[in-house]
């Protein structure tokens, strides 16, 4: 197996179902730490749990591909640096056992994977979400969330999403030709569905529909790409939305201009889709 220099010192290996799981011993301690540290907060609301348990990661680091290690898809369970998108599934998954009142680390492992995989099910690298459009649609059909966009005068657009397949060289699991062939197949799926944006112009007139703890997709003009970015909604002492992320310039923080300015500065953003949480 090979890792990322440094970036676990110690691993254990599980076995989830069929699949391994990897986590350093630090990771398992800070999941025990966390769930003390965030106990407290299971009489807040769900929308309200998601930016308070967001905010505890505040500071982490920022590490890109976190999910690349070894040679085989496995479940990486990984609290000391995040990307985007590891930080929303971190966040959702820990805000779903407080809600459900499972704090245990076997429910954590099985929630993650339930929020990270096609159907709830860990089936190799392309059983990944790897767009988040999919990610989203795929946590809506599991009964997680919902997609607000269209009520929140959103649009719908027709897109080919074919990023991955066209910038093969990008990613190293798609030198794999069954990979290559499977995201093929998911892309192909996309490309018949329809997605919706909230558009960057329009977000001002709706910021009073967004609420705390709706989880935010930066949509882009990029060609054959869905979503450049994540993060969370928050709603600031200032009344506005702002960006509650694992941004890439170097750690968890809350943007320092509401959302609807914050975009603007981000090059090629077309808008955002939102995602509301659901409490089962």
């Amino acid at each position: 197996m090979k890792l990322i220099p440094g970036f676990f010192i110690i691993l254990f290996s599980l076995q989830l179902g069929a699949q391994q799981l990897i986590c350093s011993e630090q990771d398992k301690t800070a999941f025990g730490l966390k769930i003390k540290e965030i106990e407290n907060l299971k009489n807040s609301s769900f929308g309200d749990a998601m930016v308070s348990i967001g905010k505890t990661f505040l500071g982490t680091p920022y590490v890109a591909k976190t999910l690349e290690i070894g040679e085989s898809e496995s479940l990486v369970i990984n609290l000391s640096g995040m990307d985007c998108t590891t930080y929303v599934e971190n966040v959702l998954a820990f805000s779903i056992l407080l809600k459900q009142d499972k704090m245990n680390f076997d429910s954590f492992t099985n929630t993650l994977e339930n929020i990270r995989y096609k159907d709830g099910q860990l089936d190799g690298y392309a059983s990944r979400l790897h767009y988040f459009s999919e990610w989203i649609a795929d946590n809506e059909k599991k009964g997680l969330l919902i997609d607000i966009t269209q009520e929140i005068g959103g649009q719908e657009i027709n897109k080919d999403i074919n990023f991955m397949s066209t910038h093969r060289d990008l990613y190293p699991f798609l030198q794999d030709e069954e990979n290559f062939r499977k995201i093929q197949v998911s892309e192909n799926y996309l490309n018949q569905q329809s997605i919706c944006i909230l558009p960057q112009d329009r977000i001002e007139a709706n910021e009073d529909r967004i609420e705390n703890g709706d989880i935010i997709a930066l949509t882009t003009s990029i060609p054959g790409l869905d979503i450049t970015h994540t993060g969370i909604a928050s709603r600031e002492k200032d009344g506005r939305i702002h960006l509650l992320h694992a941004s890439s310039s170097g750690e968890v923080k809350v943007s320092e201009l509401p959302l609807v300015d914050y975009l603007k500065n981000i090059k090629k953003n077309s808008g955002i889709m939102v995602a509301r949480p659901i409490q089962k």
